[in-house]
């Protein structure tokens, strides 16, 4: 069992007032309509271009909505929902007291083996790598880690597999980039779980016979999370291709939704040939 730990590398933005539970719903990636005390709700905000400015998950505490997200990422939220807020009746601002510490609290919306989490007081940063190498064996690529601000799509790092975009919900921004993405099977890039060989620092490039195909991005002992293009990783693997982070040994943990990906891809290649 693993000992709680601070997570001094996420922050809390709380969202109050009348028109909190419907302006973050009109904006965000999932409703925020009917978040139950002591539960998450994975989602993001993202561009109009349809990149993740912040990946979040939603918790109530009273009649405010706190977002727990990438320490990072917290002043641009902060700066972008105050700019969108126009004349709803919300007040936005990152809690300097409140912190989230892993291994207790809620279960993780994303997977229910990635470790819980709580919100609470801030605490002392402690060793936080039984929670990577947790969140690692679970899928779970975060913020300030395995991407950046403006930097990946939904899809790159497995939201619409994960519960983070609700395609059902109505309008947010981005939206019309990501569900065409979805609509279309556009989506070329995706994160998967790797085994290394040897020793390797993340970030790395992936090579597949000379030609990058994707990132190492995070790494825990012998297991990591890469993002990669998914069709190019179907044709190296099918050509018996070496995979290779640095000079080390990568070996892809294909999950089983890969092959309707990759079959969704050919059958939007071939309607546009």
């Amino acid at each position: 069992m693993n000992t709680p730990v601070f997570l001094a590398h996420r922050s809390i933005v709380s969202v109050t007032g009348a028109d909190a539970e419907t302006f973050l719903n009109n904006i965000v990636t999932v409703s925020t309509l009917d978040v139950e005390p002591g539960t998450l709700r994975y989602g993001a905000l993202l561009t109009p271009q349809g990149k993740i400015i912040a990946d979040l998950l939603v918790a109530r505490e009273g009649e405010a909505l706190l977002l727990d997200c990438a320490a990072s990422a917290a002043p641009a939220l902060v700066k972008r929902l105050t700019l969108m807020k126009l004349r709803a009746a919300v007040a936005i601002e990152e809690l300097a007291e409140l912190g989230v510490t892993a291994f207790e609290g809620s279960e993780d919306p994303r997977n229910v083996t990635a470790p819980r989490r709580r919100i609470g007081a801030r605490g002392v940063e402690g060793d936080t790598s039984a929670y990577h190498a947790a969140r690692i064996a679970a899928g779970i690529a975060e913020q300030g880690f395995d991407f950046g601000a403006d930097d990946v799509f939904p899809a790159d790092i497995n939201m619409d597999l994960d519960g983070g975009v609700d395609f059902r919900k109505g309008c947010f921004v981005g939206q019309e980039v990501v569900s065409r993405m979805k609509r279309r099977g556009t989506a070329r890039r995706r994160t998967l779980k790797v085994s290394v060989s040897g020793d390797v620092a993340a970030p790395a490039r992936i090579l597949a016979n000379g030609f990058e195909i994707g990132m190492l991005t995070s790494i825990s002992g012998g297991a990591g999370l890469a993002r990669v293009r998914i069709d190019r990783l179907a044709e190296a693997q099918a050509k018996g291709e070496t995979l290779t982070a640095g000079d080390t040994a990568v070996t892809f943990d294909n999950p089983p939704w890969l092959a309707g990906e990759l079959a969704a891809m050919a059958e939007a290649k071939e309607a546009k040939t």
